[in-house]
């Protein structure tokens, strides 16, 4: 880790940032630990004076984060100096969203997930619908031959997308650096648009991995995206599905989410929606890839029964955990 490109990326506390973006991949510097020991922090401030605020905010951070739990981790950082406020910043300063139930923290690098465990793991427990991640195995899965996948194509699908994210062993992770009451961010070291096969020589030339684990499956920056990091979505129309008042609880017992075609920010125009897979975590790439072939293909004869005046039933919820 002594290379010229290494030492560019670095600072003088081993915080710096290499963002690989080809598809969905980002990584960064910060050495690897097998055994991680929490450094301490010195703060000028007693912790209940520091506890944000979060009475208005809707996060999985804000649901979890207590008092007794910020005062207990509050004066710790991981080997590479990344703190709970630093990972608490993005949850404090956006109270919520519009259409989703956002994380509210992110992780700065592999270590966070065991020096802050006592707020992470509620934090992904919750966002991923009940794994426990000190007690469950990640699942993995590339083999998709002699598995139903298609796909009904005779009308309302648009666009098909997949992305995935993974981060390398002893690479920090992407984050926005500052303290949680504090406003200034800062990332550091980024590089753009590296095409997929220069990423994976890179990874190779430098024998680096990809962070992985039994019970978390890929680290990645957000608690959402851990375990495959894959979001297959798909651009489907539906005028009148989208309109019934039990769509929301058709996409929510299909594992699905819905979201606007620009993005997460975005509202549906014209009854368009991004339908993709709401887990991550517990199920495996090509269990999560037919969950949303076979919840768009529900969706779709939906909306042509109710095209013909036909009634339309919420399914059964299918079975998280396998």
């Amino acid at each position: 880790m002594a290379s010229s490109f290494s030492r560019i990326l670095s600072s003088k506390r081993n915080i710096g940032i290499l963002s690989l973006v080809g598809g969905s991949v980002t990584a960064g510097f910060l050495l690897h630990r097998d055994h991680v020991s929490a450094e301490h922090v010195r703060r000028r401030y007693p912790a209940s004076a520091e506890f944000p605020d979060l009475r208005k905010h809707n996060n999985c951070m804000a649901s979890n984060l207590t008092p007794a739990i910020y005062a207990k981790l509050c004066d710790k950082a991981t080997p590479n100096g990344y703190t709970l406020d630093m990972a608490i910043q993005t949850g404090v300063d956006n109270p919520g969203h519009p259409f989703i139930k956002t994380v509210g923290m992110v992780a700065g690098d592999e270590e966070s997930y065991e020096v802050f465990a006592d707020l992470l793991d509620p934090v992904i427990k919750e966002r991923h619908y009940g794994y426990d991640p000190q007690s469950m195995k990640h699942p993995i899965d590339l083999d998709s031959m002699g598995k139903p996948h298609l796909l009904n194509t005779e009308l309302q699908q648009h666009r098909k997308t997949v992305s995935a994210g993974q981060a390398r062993i002893g690479l920090g992770l992407p984050r926005l650096h500052g303290q949680a009451r504090g406003s200034k961010r800062v990332v550091v070291g980024s590089l753009h648009w590296l095409k997929g096969d220069l990423v994976e020589r890179l990874i190779q030339e430098r024998g680096w991995e990809f962070m992985w684990n039994e019970r978390l499956g890929y680290i990645l920056t957000c608690p959402s995206n851990l375990g495959t990091g894959l979001r297959a979505g798909v651009h489907v129309k539906l005028p009148l599905l989208s309109k019934d008042p039990r769509f929301s609880k058709i996409l929510d017992n299909l594992r699905l989410q819905k979201r606007g075609t620009g993005g997460v920010d975005t509202a549906a125009v014209g009854g368009v929606f991004d339908i993709s897979n709401l887990d991550r975590l517990g199920q495996s790439e090509v269990q999560l890839v037919q969950t949303v072939i076979d919840g768009v293909n529900y969706l779709i004869e939906c909306e042509k029964r109710l095209e013909r005046g036909q009634d339309i039933k919420v399914p059964a919820p299918i079975k998280q955990f396998k």
